[in-house]
Order: C-alpha cells, then sequence, then structure tokens
C-alpha cells in the first residue's frame, strides 16, 4: 500500500478507520483520498483497505 507516496508495509486485514486510528491521527482532522477519489468519513468503517491500495491522508490545521 502507498500512503502519501511512500510505500507502507501493512499486512494487518483492517478497514480504513483502524488503519487512521493506527496512525495516531484524529480522524476528525484528516480527510482520505483512496485510490483517486475522496473517502467520506462515514464510509471509512466499511472500507477495507487492499495492498494495492494508494491512499493520500490530508491533515487539518487550525491557526490564526
Amino acid at each position: 500500500m502507498v500512503v502519501n507516496g511512500k510505500q507502507q508495509d501493512w499486512q494487518k486485514e483492517s478497514n480504513l478507520m483502524e488503519f487512521v486510528e493506527s496512525l495516531g491521527l484524529d480522524p476528525r482532522t484528516v480527510a482520505v483520498e483512496r485510490n483517486g477519489a475522496i473517502v467520506r468519513r462515514d464510509a471509512w468503517p466499511e472500507v477495507q483497505l487492499e495492498p494495492e491500495d494508494r491512499l493520500e491522508i490530508i491533515r487539518f490545521v487550525g491557526g490564526g
């Protein structure tokens, strides 16, 4: 699996929500694109990850 342009060795069978949480990210503060399409956050628990997936994870940062 490729995450943000880098090969990620991810052998565990899991869904997108579990993967995002395993990275220590707060799901409320990120958006995920999978294979070129944005995945709605409410669908993350149903999206099973595959070894050939390409993910882009974008973090939202607040500031002033």
